[in-house]
């Protein structure tokens, strides 16, 4: 038999707030596994969409396309702007384009689909850190250290999975385990660990110690 179908709902998925957007981590409750794609929500006035390029030391370099389900947005591509209405398609084919969206009405949400051209896709650093921050912000520390540091072992190439792995596992306590995966960042990129490090109060438990890297 065909493996059944999935079938949600967007606002069926809990939304993970930051910044006053709620993030729907898409892919993982469906269990996509052949692309990455998730949703946004926002009000009017809310930078749904970050600032952000696809080329960057922490980036998937994906291709993406955002798709606006509900509301209204505005984005900011390479300085240009692009009113989107609901239905609308925004495709940015190059990594290197810097992109962002405000919402323009209350409850704007936007899917967002991507991908490396010509590669298997590898699930983004950035999403198992925002459900580890779900689970911090709920007062469980140690479920936040222990997926990081999950994700770390299954991803030990991927220098923001392996920072942030240290910086959940700092906030748990967990100061030898955190100091490793510090190491280990710098080692895969020492001038960007260092930047990212320097005034990240996730890490002020180790500041002390001499492998703190200055």
């Amino acid at each position: 038999m065909p493996e059944p179908p999935r079938v949600l709902r967007i606002d069926e998925i809990e939304p993970l707030p930051a910044g006053g957007v709620g993030y729907r981590l898409v892919r993982r409750a469906l269990g996509v596994q052949a692309f990455g794609v998730n949703a946004f929500t926002a009000d009017a006035g809310v930078q749904l969409i970050e600032d952000h390029d696809e080329a960057g030391v922490n980036a998937g370099r994906h291709e993406e396309l955002y798709v606006v389900l509900t509301g209204r947005a505005r984005f900011t591509i390479d300085g240009a702007e692009h009113d989107a209405a609901a239905g609308t398609l925004v495709f940015i084919p190059d990594p290197a384009s810097r992109r962002s969206a405000v919402a323009v009405d209350d409850g704007t949400s936007a899917l967002a689909v991507g991908g490396r051209v010509g590669e298997p896709y590898e699930v983004s650093a950035w999403e198992p850190t925002f459900v580890a921050s779900g689970l911090a912000d709920g007062g469980d520390l140690e479920a936040a250290a222990d997926l990081m540091a999950g994700e770390a072992a299954r991803q030990p190439e991927k220098v923001g999975v392996v920072y942030n792995a240290a910086c959940f596992e700092a906030r748990a306590g967990r100061r030898e385990a955190a100091l490793e995966h510090l190491r280990a960042a710098v080692a895969l990129e020492p001038d960007e660990v260092r930047r990212w490090a320097a005034n990240d109060s996730d890490l002020d438990s180790l500041r002390d110690d001499p492998a703190f890297p200055a």
